[in-house]
């Protein structure tokens, strides 16, 4: 699954991932009415609005990017009908022929990571019959519980050629009260950054470069960015924190390789409500999905021009 990840990164140019994250208060007041109108203002109504709210944005965005990734934590808090919404937009993101890396940062004792890994990437055992649940691409997955944790994930992932986001060093301002910490000299991360390629080396491909095992790296810390490129040569990098964290594409060079690849940049709020910000505001609600389009423009020549500045 990442050299189809990688495929799109080329072919668009863009080493970008669109984070869907659709809060209620995103979503514009026309979409919101025409749903509620439907099903009342309820959970089902809430589900309807942030459906149509995505399929705005992806019909805007999909030739762009290579790839999207709905956090699932934004679909749960509407319960059943937020898991529905969830699936659609899954399916929906994947007839468009986009990557979809499903947030869902999951990481359990065994049995429960293989629960979870077989319902989002795999395929569940229904008497004679195996079919996929939620059926996203790549996943990401929380590590600090240990290996036994990840490895049920790792199993799937080359079952059935999906891949996996490991969280290593991310972007929130907390991060470092345990990823930090210092253990025989080296920092947690770092020591994070080593299993990630004890997980990865099964996965590389013959004459491939990157394996299925990625790992997450926050655009909000760049110097630890630096450190983990290295440590982790051989896994991309999904890197969160790009705009509305803080991050910018000056931050990002070194997360990429020499060849400009090796990392996909993701950006949530900053591009899904892009049209409530000063710079798109003259789009107005109902452009919401072409205020996303221009966001997305943008955040393309920023990396672009970052890199190419690097040299």
């Amino acid at each position: 699954m990442i050299d189809k990840l990688i495929q799109g990164i080329k072919k668009t140019g863009a080493p970008i991932v669109v984070g869907l994250d659709p809060m209620m208060k995103y979503v514009p007041e026309h979409i919101k009415a025409k749903a509620f109108k439907a099903q009342g203002e309820t959970l089902e109504g809430a589900a309807e609005a942030i459906l149509e709210y995505n399929k705005g944005l992806v019909d805007a965005i999909y030739d762009l990017v290579p790839a999207v990734k709905p956090q699932i934590a934004m679909y749960e808090q509407f319960g059943i009908p937020g898991l529905i919404a969830f699936k659609k937009t899954v399916d929906y993101c994947k007839e468009k022929g986009l990557v979809v890396i499903g947030d869902i940062k999951r990481g359990d004792i065994g049995s429960t990571s293989e629960a979870y890994a077989v319902g989002h990437i795999g395929k569940v055992a229904i008497g004679a019959n195996k079919i996929a649940a939620f059926d996203e691409d790549i996943v990401t997955v929380n590590p600090y519980l240990g290996s036994d944790g990840v490895q049920p994930f790792v199993k799937v992932c080359t079952e059935e050629d999906k891949g996996i986001f490991v969280l290593v060093k991310t972007s929130n301002p907390s991060s470092g009260e345990l990823q930090d910490l210092e253990c025989d000299g080296k920092h947690i991360y770092e020591i994070m950054g080593e299993m990630v390629n004890k997980w990865n080396a099964p996965t590389i491909k013959d004459g491939a470069k990157y394996g299925e095992v990625g790992a997450v790296v926050g655009a909000t810390y760049p110097e630890q960015g630096k450190v983990l490129r290295k440590i982790m040569a051989n896994s991309y990098i999904l890197v969160p924190g790009y705009g509305a964290q803080g991050g910018k594409g000056a931050d990002l060079v070194h997360f990429f390789d020499e060849d400009g690849l090796g990392a996909i940049v993701n950006s949530s709020r900053g591009i899904i409500a892009a049209y409530t910000q000063e710079k798109y505001a003259s789009y107005g609600d109902e452009g919401f999905a072409d205020a996303a389009r221009a966001a997305v423009l943008d955040m393309k020549k920023d990396i672009s021009d970052a890199l190419e500045a690097r040299g």
